[in-house]
């Protein structure tokens, strides 16, 4: 198997979790929202639209247009959440089972941040 079939692969199977993580905003709408952070003001608007965006994101993957820019918008939002979500939460948790969720999210987003830009580098379109 060549690198790009390889790559491509990788992208799909990338999306599809991406996707999920979309489709997840909907079906976990207000256990989304209690994440958020407080000073965010009508959170459950932004956590649809989170998960409209990324759908679009898995979508544009999936079918290969504008790869380059949906993988460096992903790791900037998934970035973004790092900072304003999972951070703050990780500073102000409480309770070890709490902390242990918070840092398995962090490292689990900043681990999609980082496959987000490997996608985005390997595309031109």
């Amino acid at each position: 198997m060549n690198n790009t079939t390889i790559s491509r692969i990788g992208t799909i199977l990338y999306a599809l979790v991406i996707g999920f993580f979309g489709v997840n905003h909907f079906l976990q709408g207000t256990g989304v929202q209690k994440q958020m952070p407080r000073f965010i003001p009508y959170s459950i608007f932004w956590v649809y639209l989170t998960g409209v965006l990324l759908i679009a994101a898995a979508i544009a993957l999936l079918i290969g247009k504008y790869v380059r820019v949906a993988g460096l918008l992903l790791a900037l939002f998934l970035i973004l959440i790092v900072l304003t979500v999972h951070i703050p939460a990780m500073i102000n948790g409480t309770g070890a089972e709490h902390v242990s969720i918070i840092v398995t999210n962090l490292v689990k987003d900043t681990g999609l941040a980082g496959a987000a830009l490997i996608i985005a580098g390997r595309n031109s379109s």
